[in-house]
């Protein structure tokens, strides 16, 4: 009996082929940002719902200036992966060559709402009111930032003139500005954003707001990267109801020639741990692969995420 059921055992392990453990181990470096930022935390998110549903897949985490270095350091070949904010990744893919030598993308992150916050009690009330304030706008080389700086000039406020901009050496300095009343308001962008959730958790709780209907109008007719979005009522503490605003997918993008075959199996990978993200981030269902279909030009893909969108019948 023991034999056959020991037989039995090692036909079923053959009948059910290669498990993702038994791959070969990958190891990719993926840059992020400062400390205390959305970056981050969703790189450390993302690093252990892959390992979850493929732990020969190994993303190595760094800890970067955020979007406008990531990028140099991809073009440097310095990083395999990195984390850039849509602003600048539009753009930085837009100035790419069409023959997929450049920078592609692998797999999205989310889209990014910006929306300005300030505590609950403050006689701010909208982005008019920020005039002649200080505000705090984000870390200088992050593409939130500069999606931020457009929301205030088409909001008819100059960034460097009408208020007062405060950059951050970190992400996670933010928070802390505003809580000492150093600044007016925080700018920053996801439904997760570390900023956010502190502030609203705070003992006097915060309000969140983002641009008027004229001011989205405005800003997406000179960004194309941006789309309108709508944070959903109750995302944050005391956010009784939904707030319209402009925002941008966050993706991950690959140094040139990253190996297709590698690109491949993360694009894999991902579409498989939706719950393990889920679990650890608040927009991490947002990794599967399909939802770049429509959101980032099919050029600008990664051939092996090319490869996997076809197999799966989400591109031709």
């Amino acid at each position: 009996m023991r034999l056959r059921a020991f037989l039995l055992a090692i036909l079923l392990a053959c009948l059910s082929g290669p498990s993702q453990a038994q791959q070969p181990e990958l190891r990719l470096v993926l840059g992020t940002a400062t400390p205390g930022g959305g970056f981050p935390a969703y790189g450390e998110a993302l690093a252990a719902a892959i390992r979850e549903v493929d732990p020969g897949l190994i993303l190595e985490l760094r800890a970067t200036g955020g979007s406008v270095e990531n990028l140099r350091l991809l073009r440097a070949g310095a990083l395999d992966l990195a984390l850039v904010q849509g602003e600048f990744a539009y753009d930085a893919l837009a100035a790419e060559p069409a023959n997929g030598s450049g920078l592609t993308v692998v797999v999205p992150m989310y889209p990014t709402p910006g929306l300005f916050v300030v505590p609950a009690d403050s006689p701010v009330s909208g982005i008019a009111a920020l005039r002649g304030r200080a505000v705090a706008l984000g870390t200088r080389n992050s593409g939130l930032t500069a999606m931020g700086r457009s929301v205030l000039q088409a909001s008819g406020l100059d960034p460097d003139r009408d208020i007062e901009p405060l950059y951050l050496e970190r992400a996670g300095d933010g928070p802390g500005l505003v809580s000492q009343g150093r600044a007016a308001a925080l700018w920053g962008g996801g439904l997760g954003w570390p900023g956010f959730t502190t502030l609203a958790a705070s003992p006097g709780g915060a309000r969140f707001f983002g641009p008027d209907p004229q001011a989205v109008d405005r800003v997406l007719a000179t960004r194309r990267s941006l789309r309108r979005l709508t944070v959903p009522a109750g995302t944050f503490r005391g956010q009784d109801f939904p707030i319209a605003t402009v925002g941008s997918w966050s993706l991950v993008l690959a140094r040139p020639g990253l190996d297709p075959a590698s690109a491949e199996r993360l694009a894999k990978a991902s579409a498989a741990a939706g719950d393990a993200m889920a679990r650890r981030h608040p927009q991490g269902r947002e990794i599967d692969p399909k939802n770049l279909v429509g959101a980032v030009p099919v050029e600008a893909l990664n051939p092996g995420t090319l490869r996997y969108l076809r197999a799966v019948g989400a591109v031709r």
